[in-house]
């Protein structure tokens, strides 16, 4: 369901820097000013989906460009938000060399295209039933424990 995303690239202007956003692929910035040391680089390469009570919550772009005097490597959280056309929101950077950037599609407003169950195969769903049978069990012991 999200595959039409793959191949694509979407490309936001904030301020004095131009990104562009290559859903399963990776993010860049480059500095818009034209001066001696303007920056233009990767923030994140995709490594993986970010993952919350069973649904894709967010791309995770991590091995970018170093960043600062510790050599951080810069990495990006792309969420996906519901609406009619499929363009970049916002890009923030709540940290240094760490961005979160809003991508609105309307492939993120059926939720059951970001139900990760129903994508994997009978025998990967199979494995996720047993590990949520051992972990609901689990889970209700330690509350039978707690209350004696």
């Amino acid at each position: 369901p999200l595959k039409p995303l793959l191949g694509q690239c979407f490309q936001f202007v904030q301020g004095n820097y131009k990104y562009e956003l290559c859903p399963f692929h990776n993010v860049t910035q480059r500095e818009t000013v034209f001066r001696w040391n303007s920056y233009s680089g990767v923030l994140g390469i995709w490594k993986e989906w970010s993952i919350v009570n069973n649904t894709f919550a967010a791309m995770i772009m991590n091995d970018g460009d170093e960043c600062g005097s510790d050599s951080t490597l810069r990495h990006a959280k792309v969420t996906l938000l519901c609406a009619t056309l499929t363009e970049i929101a916002n890009v923030s950077e709540p940290e240094t060399c760490s961005y979160e950037i809003a991508l609105k599609t309307p492939l993120a407003c059926d939720k059951r295209n970001l139900n990760v169950y129903s994508r994997l195969t009978p025998v990967l769903q199979e494995e996720w039933d047993k590990i949520e049978q051992e972990f609901s069990s689990e889970d209700l012991t330690k509350r039978e424990i707690g209350r004696a």
